[in-house]
C-alpha cells in the first residue's frame, strides 16, 4: 500500500471536482492497466490509482481523508474497502468507434472486488509465525434468494427493452464510418431481467452483509507491510464471476531490545569499562532466549560481535540470518568512595594526568568570528 498522498497519486488538487477526478482516474487507469502497459511497475501503479480513486470517488471517505488523512480510513478493525469495480469505466473507454467487437456484455460473469484489512502482529510473532483468527465485514450471496435478488417462488422476467441483454446499442453513420454507442439498459438497470417481489432479504441486490472469522496461518520471517493475499475471501462476484481476494496488510510492533535489518536482527548491549578491559562472558538476549557471548579483553564501544543462525529465518526457507550485537562500553556517572580510590590508583598507574584547556570552545569560536 503506497504511503502517496490520493490526490497527488491522480494529479489532480484537493478542490477538485467529482468530474475532474473521475476524469483523472480513466486516463490513469488505461495508461497503467496491466493489459495495456506491460512496464515491470504498471500493475503498482494501477493498484495506486485504484486506491485512490476508491477513495476520492466516496464522498463520505473521501471527506476522512481530507480531515485524518488514511488514519481516518480505519474503519472495523483496520479493514478498507476501496477496490474499485471500474469495468464499467473501461467498457466506456475501449468501446464504440468499432471496438465493440468481443467487447464483454454487461451481464457477463465478472470477479468480485478485492478487499484490504490491517492485523498487528507482535515482533516475534513476524520472526516465528503465527496462526491469527481475523474477524471482518463483507458482502456474501443472499442465503434467502441465493443472489437472484427475486423473492424465493417468484421468478424474474426478461426485459423486453434490452431482450435480457443489459444493454441497449445505438448505430450511428459519421463521416468516420460506422459507431456504436451501448448504453446500459434503463428499464431492468443492466441485470437483463425485471424483478416484480424483490427478496425481503437482500431487497433485490442478492448480497447480504454478513461478519466473516477465519483462522489464517502467518508464516515465518513475514516483515512490517507483508501483504498476505486469500484467494476468494473477497467480495462475491457479479453474475456468477469468481469472487475477489482478501488482502492481509502486516502491522508488526516494534521490540523493546531488538530491531530488524531485513534477516539480521540487531541489539546494542551495555558493558561496564572493567569487562571492557579484562574481557568477560556476559549474557546476551536472543529470539531464542539468552545465550553465553564471550567479550575479550580489550574490547572496544562499538564493537560488534556476530551471533550467526540467531536472525529472523528467511521466508518460506529453513535458515536464518545473524543476530548482531554492537558493545557499549557504559561509563559510571556515580561512583562509590572505594571505586573512585580505585580510579585514582588506575590513573595513577597509567600516567594519566589530566590538563584543563587553556581555551575553550567560545573562546576559539570569538577568534574565529573575529570577536
Amino acid at each position: 500500500m503506497s504511503n502517496r498522498d490520493y490526490y497527488e497519486t491522480l494529479g489532480v488538487n484537493r478542490n477538485a471536482s467529482d468530474d475532474e477526478i473521475k476524469a483523472a482516474f480513466r486516463k490513469l487507469a488505461r495508461q497503467y492497466h496491466p493489459d495495456v502497459n506491460k512496464e515491470p511497475d504498471a500493475e503498482e501503479k494501477f493498484k495506486e490509482v485504484n486506491e485512490a480513486y476508491g477513495v476520492l470517488s466516496d464522498s463520505e471517505k473521501r471527506a476522512r481523508y481530507d480531515r485524518f488523512g488514511k488514519a481516518g480510513l480505519g474503519g472495523n478493525g483496520g479493514f478498507h474497502d476501496y477496490t474499485v469495480d471500474f469495468s464499467d469505466i473501461f467498457e466506456d473507454l475501449f468501446s464504440g468507434f468499432g471496438f465493440q467487437t468481443g467487447r464483454r456484455a454487461r451481464n457477463a460473469p465478472r470477479r468480485g472486488r478485492d478487499l484490504q484489512m490491517a492485523i498487528s502482529l507482535s515482533f516475534e510473532e513476524a520472526v516465528f509465525g503465527v496462526e491469527k483468527e481475523i474477524e471482518f465485514e463483507r458482502d456474501e450471496t443472499c442465503s434467502r434468494c441465493s443472489g437472484k435478488g427475486a423473492e424465493p417462488g417468484t421468478t424474474p422476467v426478461k426485459c423486453t427493452t434490452c431482450n435480457g441483454q443489459g444493454e441497449v446499442r445505438q448505430v450511428r453513420q459519421t463521416f468516420l464510418g460506422q459507431m456504436v454507442q451501448t448504453y446500459p439498459c434503463n428499464t431492468c438497470n443492466g441485470r437483463g431481467e425485471i424483478i416484480s417481489s424483490p427478496c425481503t432479504t437482500c431487497r433485490g441486490n442478492g448480497l447480504e452483509r454478513k461478519r466473516v472469522k477465519k483462522k489464517v496461518q502467518v508464516p515465518a520471517g513475514v516483515d512490517h507491510g507483508t501483504q498476505i493475499r486469500l484467494n476468494g475471501e473477497g467480495a462475491p462476484g457479479i453474475f456468477g464471476g469468481p469472487n475477489g481476494s482478501l488482502f492481509l496488510v502486516l502491522d508488526v510492533k516494534p521490540h523493546q531490545f531488538f530491531k530488524r535489518r531485513e534477516n539480521d536482527v540487531i541489539l546494542n548491549l551495555d558493558i561496564n569499562v572493567a569487562q571492557a578491559v579484562l574481557g568477560a562472558e556476559v549474557d546476551v538476549p536472543t529470539l531464542d532466549g539468552d545465550d553465553k557471548l564471550k567479550i575479550p579483553a580489550g574490547t572496544q564501544p562499538g564493537k560488534v560481535f556476530t551471533l550467526k543462525g540467531k536472525g529472523v529465518p528467511f521466508l518460506r526457507q529453513k535458515h536464518r540470518g545473524n543476530q548482531l550485537v554492537i558493545v557499549n562500553v557504559a561509563v559510571p556517572t556515580k561512583l562509590t568512595k572505594e571505586q573512585r580510590e580505585l580510579f585514582e590508583k588506575l590513573a595513577e598507574s597509567l600516567g594519566t594526568t589530566v590538563k584543563p584547556q587553556e581555551k575553550g570552545f567560545l573562546d576559539w569560536l570569538n577568534e574565529a568570528l573575529g570577536g
